[in-house]
């Protein structure tokens, strides 16, 4: 959940009158809000003077032509001499916003200038919001694959499942470049970093525990997929249908071959009944009644936003460690604590792909920036704390290196 996502339960009306006293409790007003926005939240800054006419010259006509005409002879140097190396794309089409659902491509262009925002803030890259006025997968591929000259990095930001399963696919088969689905991926990776800290705090192995992961959709699939990865052994997947099985097609069916190994059937009634871990990423309400029945010292991470599928104050009720996606509650699954840091250090690298071993590298990295001072309501560092960002660049880099052909 990315820090834009604190921000759904603002209201979405227009801008109303006179708002301007500040909140005691700290959210912000509507006033500051749309002030804030007013003419967006990017601009373009120089990185050499433009203050007369030598260096007009140097910067533009007539000096430029010399690096086009040595771009145009080794396109390779693009890398060095223009910022395409170190600039991500956000596309999204506006089908899955926040909380908002498919708000469409013009309402969703806030969101993108915000992820943008903090790419530059937590890890110096620059960034561009590409929204685009077509959900047609072929059409963004096509789009993107045409502004490839352009950019370094594709982060895939609010698109709606189960078609960003496909086009994140499609897209990093066509491009060279890092390619990845943050509402998947990000999530993903602090999730596990989350689940590594509270099992340090509880001494547990990740093999050994029960976990629910509740909602199919883009988050839940990549959860799922990254917990096995790092060695969970017990998962059973939920969607609005009940437990995940291979009649469901698709993705579903090919992680039902590889989740559930007790064969449990029916609903989250069943799947919770003695698990160790219930993992929220859908809106569905998760009764008291229900969590009551999860095994002792049990950790709950009701991620959705902004109302997570159980108040933080009734599931401490029977968890001993609690999270959700919002700032205003211990632990919160960010997913700024993430995505900064893979692309730099994917960028860094050279790497043309963002692989599973990265991803588990980040998710450790961040486990070891919250190692020193983990307790059962911090299982994860603060997404302001500095060390994060580097630490998992460098942890990502290093993934890289390490990967055959990057």
């Amino acid at each position: 959940m990315t820090l834009a996502d604190q921000t759904s339960h603002i209201s979405t009306d227009h801008r109303p009158g006179p708002d301007t006293d500040h909140r005691a409790d700290g959210v912000p007003t509507r006033d500051e809000v749309f002030g804030a926005h007013e003419g967006g939240k990017l601009s373009t800054g120089l990185t050499a003077p433009l203050s007369n006419a030598r260096e007009l010259a140097i910067a533009y006509t007539p000096g430029v032509a010399d690096v086009s005409r040595a771009i145009a002879a080794d396109p390779s140097l693009a890398a060095r001499y223009t910022w395409s190396n170190r600039l991500v794309a956000v596309v999204s089409d506006g089908t899955a916003v926040l909380g908002l659902g498919d708000i469409g491509p013009r309402a969703a262009l806030p969101v993108m200038e915000g992820k943008s925002a903090l790419f530059k803030s937590f890890a110096g890259l620059d960034s561009i919001p590409v929204v685009l006025d077509t959900t047609d997968v072929d059409e963004i591929v096509e789009t993107m694959v045409r502004m490839r000259p352009t950019f370094g990095a594709v982060n895939l930001e609010d698109v709606s499942a189960p078609r960003c399963f496909e086009l994140e696919r499609r897209l990093v088969e066509a491009l060279d470049c890092p390619v990845m689905h943050d509402d998947q991926h990000g999530t993903a990776i602090v999730l596990l970093a989350a689940l590594r800290g509270a099992c340090a705090v509880q001494s547990r192995a990740l093999s050994g525990l029960r976990i629910v992961v509740s909602g199919a959709g883009a988050a839940g699939v990549a959860c799922t997929r990254i917990l096995l990865a790092a060695g969970a052994s017990d998962v059973v997947l939920l969607d609005s249908r009940g437990v995940v099985d291979a009649g469901r097609g698709g993705v579903k069916a090919e992680l039902a071959a590889v989740t559930n190994p007790r064969g449990v059937t029916g609903g989250v009634v069943e799947a919770m009944a003695g698990a160790d871990v219930f993992v929220g990423l859908s809106s569905a309400t998760l009764p008291e009644e229900i969590l009551s029945t999860m095994a002792p010292e049990a950790m709950v991470f009701a991620l959705s936003n902004p109302d997570p599928e159980v108040h933080p104050a009734v599931a401490e009720r029977h968890a001993a460690i609690v999270a959700t996606g919002r700032s205003d509650f211990p632990n919160q699954i960010n997913n700024v604590l993430a995505f900064p840091g893979v692309f730099r250090g994917a960028l860094d690298a050279g790497a043309r792909r963002i692989t599973e071993r990265m991803k588990l590298a980040a998710a450790e990295a961040i486990f070891s920036v919250a190692a020193d001072d983990l307790a059962a309501d911090r299982i994860v560092p603060s997404p302001f704390d500095p060390r994060v960002a580097p630490a998992v660049s460098a942890a990502v880099a290093h993934a890289a290196g390490d990967t055959p052909g990057k």
